[in-house]
């Protein structure tokens, strides 16, 4: 057991708060307004992790907290102070530890692919107009879309972004992921596959750090962010440059922010699979 001492926990609980405050509160305050932002609000609508939940601070499995009392449900009462109960959320979510864990060692062991060029947003709106984020143009017309979409083709093996496309769009794809593929075909390259190293962050809470999660959720803002400037959507007006993967310097750019989070999820997905296998008893026990 590690032992934080008091004045320990509280800086490193301010901080969090501080830290999270800062992509919690313009949220809320858009929330409040009635108004929607495709970027920014993105992980909060889409993923199910509440903003009150993510400001909470947990130190993770194998920590007291000296002098703390009363420090809430999954807590137990030490004459030290205050540690998780591990024990009893294993019963609760091994199964979930297990299933996440298998996962992650799946893509970590897999070459990064660099060559889906974003087209999974492009297949979202093709051939409908019935889009997700209606109140932003398109920078391109329906038919120039389809153009991209048909000459391109796409290569899309995460099923949480196919389960999306239109259904004019399914039969374009090289792949048809479903969900029991899930561990044969994600692939560290993937933008959304690193976007949800916070998903399962948040879904291992409090048994991992909050200071993790945050890590997760700083990652995949910055990716959504390249995920949506490479989308057909026009931006401009909320300051985004697009990322014209339409053309081969658009392709080129795009492929270059993906080996950049290829490279960046790479310690947070082992610090995850660390994670489950610390609490599942070593690698050998998945």
């Amino acid at each position: 057991m590690e032992v934080l001492e008091p004045e320990v926990w509280r800086a490193r609980t301010e901080a969090h708060r501080k830290r999270v405050e800062a992509w919690t509160a313009p949220h809320l305050a858009r929330r409040a307004r009635g108004e929607a932002h495709p970027i920014e609000d993105f992980l909060f609508t889409y993923y199910g992790h509440r903003p009150t939940r993510l400001q909470q601070w947990h130190p993770g499995t194998g920590v007291v907290l000296k002098e703390a009392r009363d420090f809430g449900r999954f807590y137990l009462d030490t004459p030290e102070g205050v540690t998780l109960d591990t024990a009893a959320l294993m019963d609760r979510r091994r199964a979930t530890v297990e299933w996440i864990a298998r996962l992650l060692a799946a893509t970590a062991a897999r070459p990064a692919y660099l060559g889906c060029f974003g087209l999974h947003e492009w297949a979202m709106v093709y051939k409908t107009a019935q889009i997700r984020h209606g109140a932003w143009p398109l920078r391109l017309g329906g038919d120039e879309i389809a153009e991209v979409v048909e000459q391109r083709g796409v290569r899309c093996g995460h099923f949480d972004a196919f389960r999306f496309f239109t259904p004019e769009a399914r039969p374009l794809n090289a792949l048809q992921p479903t969900r029991q593929q899930q561990w044969e075909l994600e692939q560290p390259g993937c933008l959304h596959a690193n976007m949800d190293l916070y998903k399962w962050a948040y879904k291992l809470s409090p048994l991992v750090s909050s200071e993790l999660v945050a890590d997760c959720f700083m990652l995949a803002r910055d990716i959504r962010t390249v995920d949506m400037r490479a989308s057909p959507y026009d931006l401009s007006s909320l300051g985004y440059r697009a990322i014209r993967i339409e053309t081969p310097e658009g392709r080129a750019e795009y492929a270059a922010e993906q080996r950049g989070f290829a490279e960046r999820a790479r310690p947070q997905r082992q610090r995850l699979l660390d994670a489950c296998e610390q609490l599942l008893g070593g690698p050998d026990r998945r």
